[in-house]
């Protein structure tokens, strides 16, 4: 009878282990990271993380999903579709002085890549060319918010450049065609030269915004205030997990191409797609750190930049908030 009971007993206790084990793999949080568009090389990073398991490790399920620009997807994370997001930080800066409760987490491309791309066969070959000429854009990118500064620090108005909307996916073939008259396009210079090329056009003749006096901060991770608040060990993972594959990314950027491609597949799994996934990441890794960034903390918010784009937004975009550049992002949740 003893025997039976210490049978009945290990039996029991063996259960309730694998009941513990059971309830510690479900504590697992379901993360939905949504992306500024459809994949290209600027997110290998976040496919390396989870293709190696960085953000399991943190005991996160993550599913990453891609987005119809940084506007939308910035919005998906104020309305709860999505709990992070990637996307143009002057964008969320003018959602979240607006009531979104939107905050940044951390930095990806720290300096923006914002430009005006147009065809070499159109006859433009200075900004003042563009002149009463059409460019193709989407609704919700956030290249937006400073085209009209560049083209006034370029000796130009609003008026001056018709601007036409097309859909992300129709973006490259409508500047490739010339749809609707149209010379170029508004993009950025990290992934739409390197989508054009493999799309059988030529390197565009490229004006950087930087170029015509727009200091900005590129691309953010961006969270809601009541995530920050209510769930910040939750936050600090995901930061976590995020750096330390970006950080493993610029050390191998061609296996970083890799993991997308394996989580993607289709044409981005082939030899001609790595390659332009693989050109367009360079651009991205090259923009990691700004200036300001002496320390080269990857992911760090650095208050003169913020403050060099807050004051840019508030003198040329009409932003209006009376809040500080500190407002909108956190280093909180960096790894230290």
């Amino acid at each position: 009878m003893k025997r039976m009971r210490g049978l009945i007993v290990s039996i029991g206790l063996a259960a309730a282990g694998l009941g513990l084990a059971a309830s510690i793999a479900a504590a697992d949080d379901d993360v939905r990271l949504r992306l500024n568009w459809m994949y290209y090389g600027s997110h290998a990073g976040f496919a390396f993380g989870k293709d190696k398991g960085y953000y399991k490790a943190n005991g996160i399920n993550l599913d990453i999903r891609s987005g119809n620009g940084s506007g939308s997807a910035h919005r998906l994370v104020a309305n709860g579709d999505s709990m992070f997001d990637y996307g143009s930080c002057a964008s969320m800066v003018n959602l979240a002085a607006q009531g979104a409760p939107l905050i940044s987490v951390a930095v990806i491309d720290a300096m923006g890549t914002d430009a005006i791309l147009v065809r070499p066969d159109t006859g433009v070959k200075d900004i003042k060319d563009l002149k009463g000429k059409k460019l193709l854009t989407t609704a919700n990118a956030g290249v937006n918010t400073f085209f009209p500064l560049a083209l006034k620090n370029a000796g130009l108005s609003e008026g001056d450049v018709q601007i036409i909307n097309v859909p992300e996916g129709a973006l490259v073939s409508s500047y490739l065609q010339g749809a609707g008259g149209t010379v170029g396009m508004l993009g950025g210079i990290d992934d739409k030269p390197a989508e054009i090329v493999a799309n059988g056009g030529q390197p565009p003749i490229a004006f950087p915004y930087s170029d015509y006096g727009v200091n900005q901060v590129g691309y953010c991770i961006a969270a809601t205030k009541d995530t920050v608040a209510k769930n910040p060990d939750l936050v600090k993972r995901f930061v976590g997990a995020t750096i330390k594959a970006y950080k493993d990314t610029e050390a191998d950027p061609q296996a970083a191409v890799d993991s997308m491609a394996d989580i993607v597949g289709g044409d981005m799994a082939d030899d001609k797609g790595k390659a332009q996934a693989l050109a367009v990441l360079k651009v991205t890794l090259s923009v990691l750190y700004s200036k300001a960034n002496s320390g080269k903390v990857l992911g760090m918010h650095v208050a003169q930049d913020w403050d060099d784009m807050l004051n840019l937004m508030k003198q040329y975009n009409g932003l209006k908030t009376d809040q500080p550049a500190s407002a909108f992002y956190t280093n909180d949740f960096l790894p230290k």
